[in-house]
């Protein structure tokens, strides 16, 4: 399998976007997204025959090529469990993507090349084993959503997007520093990640390069308290925007903290886990609370998010191999999830021309395709067995639990009290809006087109694959976690 092809099929599908007549830009996007698709099965049944053969090499399908020698930067590919979940989530999330933004006229050709390159920025991020490469494809996929709120969004867009670009560009000037600490301090003047893994960093360099990689990471997943651009960046950016800023840019944090962070700085991680956990928890009864004030659908959506992304980083900080299993099962579940959520509120906007709750009522009787949805997102939200919210969540509280101690213990619990709270918000939302008696007005509505279907159908599937089936996923997550808790171990 040649990964070069998750970068080349998007890159080539941006171009042909472009030179496209309009028309025929939606079709090139939905023909681009649908081989990106295809090709991530293709990437996950090689993955799968290479460890049945018994392959045991940690990333496989790796790519060198010397870029700037001089400064030992290669163009270095590679992918492992962890890698292969996150390109599956972003295959996902990007059909569904093109398929919702059918109807945009403004300036189409744009539209749909920006959200093609933001997906490229999402594959070259989780194949790359080269920080400097990294960081590189991290960037590619900051300036597409400036430009995608700032052009297509609603509102406070011009706010929106300001906000966005200035927390996101402070996180990336946080991991270039800790890039640079690790470069330089490690002794070896490398950014090869499995060259820099292999080395024994000292303790003071580690100290110093990990708070700011993770914390650079931890802004883009809405790390407390740099997550105030969720709420304004979700809310203001296009439904397809919305859907790729909550389903893959906040998981690029995520994968960062893990495979940069966590992974080249084992004791900077048993240093500082305990900051990692208390700030998780805030975020997570934070997020949670402040959803209940919300009457705005996008606004209720966006700090769920931060909520949810929450238990990615208190799974991370927690540092056992169950609790990081279940974070990286969170990140995937949140993505497909959350892009759902967004593309439902995304279609019922376009039919009532409103997103407050209150103003909603009975569209049950008039959509019932879309309502439906609207239960099932709903409820993986709360985490209802069955749904993928369910299995993650659950996941990283049975591994934050294997910590005895008292602290851990009452972490646990508090992030656990959460899932009340979104329970309420959640069937309140919903009721609210499909339930009762059909507002004046709403009576001539007509339900999902065949595209909004089909992406329904697409982010459903996902789902329901890791409700239903969940040891598929834990099976391909689980080693990549073994391997950063035995480093962990490793180190004194």
């Amino acid at each position: 399998m040649n990964l070069l092809l998750l970068i080349l099929i998007p890159l080539v599908t941006a171009v042909g976007v472009l030179l496209a007549a309009k028309q025929q830009a939606k079709w090139i996007a939905f023909g681009g997204a649908a081989i990106q698709l295809i090709t991530s099965f293709v990437l996950l049944a090689a993955f799968y025959a290479q460890r049945t053969a018994g392959n045991t090499t940690q990333f496989l399908f790796e790519q060198q090529y010397n870029w700037f020698p001089s400064l030992n930067i290669s163009f270095h590919l590679g992918v492992d469990g962890i890698s292969v979940a996150m390109i599956l989530l972003t295959a996902f999330v990007v059909i569904a993507g093109v398929l919702v933004s059918w109807k945009v006229d403004k300036m189409t050709k744009e539209f749909f090349f920006l959200l093609i390159l933001l997906s490229l920025g999402a594959y070259g991020f989780f194949i790359s084993l080269d920080l400097f490469i990294l960081f590189f494809f991290l960037e590619i996929a900051v300036i597409p959503k400036y430009l995608l709120i700032g052009i297509w969004g609603s509102g406070k867009k011009q706010y929106a997007a300001n906000k966005l670009a200035l927390l996101l560009m402070f996180g990336s000037a946080l991991v270039l520093v800790g890039m640079m600490g690790t470069y330089f301090g490690s002794g070896a003047h490398t950014f090869d990640l499995p060259a820099l893994a292999k080395l024994n960093m000292p303790v003071e360099v580690q100290k110093i390069c990990f708070p700011l990689l993770f914390a650079g990471f931890g802004i883009f997943t809405a790390l407390f308290p740099f997550h105030t651009w969720v709420p304004d960046g979700h809310s203001a950016a296009p439904t397809a925007g919305s859907m790729f800023l909550a389903g893959i840019s906040m998981k690029l944090g995520g994968y960062g903290c893990l495979r940069v962070a966590m992974y080249l700085m084992p004791e900077g991680a048993k240093e500082y886990a305990n900051i990692i956990i208390i700030l998780a928890t805030i975020a997570i009864l934070y997020g949670a609370f402040a959803t209940m004030m919300q009457q705005d659908f996008k606004y209720i959506n966006a700090y769920s998010s931060v909520s949810h992304c929450g238990f990615v980083l208190l799974g991370l900080g927690m540092l056992t191999k169950t609790a990081i299993t279940g974070a990286v099962m969170q990140m995937v579940s949140h993505g497909v999830m959350t892009a759902l959520f967004f593309a439902i509120i995304g279609m019922i906007y376009e039919r009532t021309h409103t997103r407050q709750v209150n103003e909603m009522g009975g569209l049950l009787k008039v959509t019932p395709f879309i309502s439906t949805a609207l239960f099932i997102v709903g409820l993986c939200s709360l985490g209802l067995p069955g749904l993928s919210g369910f299995v993650a969540e659950m996941t990283v509280f049975v591994g934050s639990w294997q910590n005895a101690d008292a602290f851990h213990r009452i972490a646990t619990i508090a992030a656990c009290m959460s899932i009340v709270v979104t329970a309420v918000y959640i069937l309140r939302a919903i009721g609210k809006v499909a339930m009762g008696p059909l507002k004046a007005g709403y009576e001539t509505i007509t339900d999902a087109t065949w595209n909004e279907r089909l992406a329904t159908i697409i982010l459903i599937s996902g789902i329901l694959a890791i409700g239903l089936a969940p040891f598929w996923l834990n099976d391909l997550v689980r080693p990549g976690a073994e391997i950063i808790m035995q480093k962990m171990s490793a180190s004194h």
